[in-house]
């Protein structure tokens, strides 16, 4: 884990830019941004202000058009793509509104995927798997099949998929987005004790009753910063 006072993610003026045709698209504008080891940041606002193309930089997912966007001290436009792939897979852990698990596989062998692609040794894949699984109390639905799972067990199946590589961040995209208001709580409160771990996470929402039980706030408007309110 990164120490509570050391930026994990730090991004200073950093723009994403697409083109458009003979049009250009600001998503993002100027962005100023540190995310603290171990801190619980909620990025919120409308459709279109920027909340994915931010959470996709922060996960190396893209690269800013201008600016810089550090995570764990590397800057990113120093990286190859393969270098940045490693750093990805084994910084963070990815969840998502739509769960994206693989509906051929088990819940188990859907989970190590991400154990494929790292440097963790194929005798410790299954291991690692199942004491994720266990972490998200979904240990005995194991061998079933995505199709099998609620919407909430599918996403404690995604849960823990993103924490079977031990990431030090943990992205979420809309984790409760597709849930119902009780289930919703539950992955809520499974974020909120992976936080008081020591885990760091940065969730886009737009509950606004989760974002209020983050650390910090940070809402986005037109690609911009609108507002930062504090802890």
């Amino acid at each position: 884990m990164v120490s509570g006072d050391v930026p994990l993610v730090r991004m200073r003026r950093a723009s994403k830019i697409y083109t458009r045709g003979a049009r250009e698209v600001v998503a993002l504008d100027e962005i100023d941004l540190e995310v603290g080891g171990g801190e619980l940041l909620a990025i919120t606002g409308p459709s279109g202000s920027g909340k994915t193309t931010l959470l996709c930089l922060l996960g190396c997912l893209d690269r800013p058009s201008r600016g810089e966007v550090r995570l764990a001290g590397r800057d990113l436009n120093e990286l190859s793509d393969a270098q940045a792939s490693r750093l990805r897979n084994r910084t963070i852990g990815f969840v998502f509104q739509s769960f994206h698990l693989i509906p051929q596989l088990t819940v188990l062998e859907n989970v190590l995927t991400p154990l494929l692609y790292g440097e963790v040794p194929q005798s410790e894949w299954q291991g690692r798997a199942e004491q994720a699984l266990e972490r998200v109390g979904l240990a005995r639905r194991a061998d079933h099949r995505p199709s099998e799972l609620s919407g909430g067990e599918a996403q404690r199946a995604a849960i823990a998929r993103a924490l079977v590589t031990e990431p030090s961040l943990i992205l979420a995209d809309e984790p409760t987005g597709n849930l119902d208001s009780a289930t919703g709580e539950t992955i809520a409160s499974l974020l909120l004790s992976l936080r008081r771990e020591g885990r760091t996470i940065v969730l886009v929402t737009h509950n606004d009753a989760l974002a209020r039980r983050a650390d910090r706030v940070v809402a986005l408007r037109d690609g911009r910063i609108a507002a930062e309110p504090a802890s």
